[in-house]
Formats: C-alpha cells, structure tokens, sequence
C-alpha cells in the first residue's frame, strides 16, 4: 500500500533517488534548463521550488538548507543573489514542465524543465492610459455636439424671416390723413383733458375761519 507516500520509487533506492535528484536539481540551478523523462521532471519541480522559497527567505539558516541539499556553493550563492529580485513578485510557480517528445528506442515521454522569468508590468504604460481616459470626458463636456442643420433648411428660414420683416414695415408706417393734422387741434384736446388739482381742506378748518363780513355787521357803531 501507498498510504501517505509523497514521492515516486522511480525502481530506484532511497539512497540512490536522493543522490540523483540532488544532481538533477543542482544542473537545473546551474544551467535554468533541462531534459528528462515526465515523471523524474515533475520531481525535479517540487525540489526546484522549495529550494528558490529557501532563497527567498535569505537568512543564514535557508542558505544552510540549501547547501545541505546542493553541494556547489557557487550554485547557492547565484541562487541566493538572484532569487529574491527575480521571483519577488510572484509566490510559487518558478518552474515550468514543456513535454518535447518521445525518447528513440524505449519511446519514454521527454519533457524540459526550466526556471520561469516572471513579466514585470510597466507602470508607465497605465499612467498613459489613465491620463488619455481623463483627457477624454474633459474635452467632451467643454466642447457640446451641436445640431447640423442642411443648407436647404437655412435657405428656407432666410425667406421667411425676410418675408416676416416686409408684413411688418407695412403695419407700422403711418397713415397719411393722421399725420397732416394741425397741430392746435392736438394741443386743445391736450389742455382739455388735462385739469387743475383741486385743494379741500377739512370741516374744521373751513368752520374756524371768522367771516369778515359778520364780524363787519356785528361792530357796535360809536358815539359821536
């Protein structure tokens, strides 16, 4: 039974498969590429991986893992100098799995694996585009679409304003009769109509003055 068995035998012994995986990971380190059969390359993968998260990490004890498992301390140390600026924007998937063929005479599955180089995006590139998708509704909103007439259409309202306009200096211009009036007739009917304002006084008032002629009749006479 294969309860809880993680790894592939490959017909091979514990001793031997560590000691060859150790090799294929450490040329695959060295050289970013290589070529086996599908079941050892998709091996090789989960090695490759555990020992780039180790890179990443960078402290002493990752680097000691590592060298515990590759024995080249120049492939380390290019790994440990390369890892965190190359894959420090992605988290897992440093390595792909390309199925080339069959191999001549047994006709084994070939596939090559290699390190992936992640796409950095450019930042200038959004920035253009943000900035032409602004510029675009400001220039709309400060330049309103107006309506095309045709030039028949404008032809026509020309006529017709000009038509407008004779009716009208026909209806105004006065007539003959009125304007040979005197001009005394206008006057008289002017100071006709006008009238002098006329002042009331109160009651009271009216009342309170004495009357000059009663004040006359009532003098007693004198002696003579």
């Amino acid at each position: 039974m294969r309860h809880r068995s993680a790894s592939i035998k490959l017909n091979r012994t514990p001793s031997h498969r560590k000691a060859m995986f150790r090799n294929m990971v450490t040329s695959l380190l060295k050289h970013e590429r290589i070529r086996t059969t599908d079941a050892k390359a998709k091996e090789v993968r989960r090695w490759a991986d555990k020992l780039v998260t180790l890179a990443k990490r960078g402290d002493l004890h990752a680097r000691r893992q590592a060298l515990s498992i590759i024995r080249e301390k120049d492939v380390v140390h290019k790994l440990f100098e390369e890892a965190p600026q190359r894959f420090a924007e992605v988290n897992g998937g440093y390595t792909r799995v390309v199925k080339v063929g069959f191999r001549p005479g047994d006709a084994a599955p070939i596939s090559m694996v290699e390190l992936v180089t992640p796409e950095v995006k450019k930042k200038k590139k959004r920035r253009k585009k943000k900035a032409k998708k602004a510029a675009a509704p400001a220039a709309a909103a400060t330049t309103p679409d107006a309506p095309e007439t045709p030039p028949a259409v404008e032809a026509g309202a020309a006529t017709e304003d000009a038509g407008n306009a004779s009716t009208t200096t026909t209806a105004v211009t006065p007539d003959a009769s009125t304007a040979d009036r005197p001009e005394a007739e206008t006057k008289a009917s002017g100071d006709a109509v006008k009238t002098a304002p006329v002042e009331e006084k109160p009651a009271g008032e009216a009342s309170a003055e004495p009357d000059d002629d009663a004040t006359a009749d009532e003098t007693p006479p004198k002696d003579a």
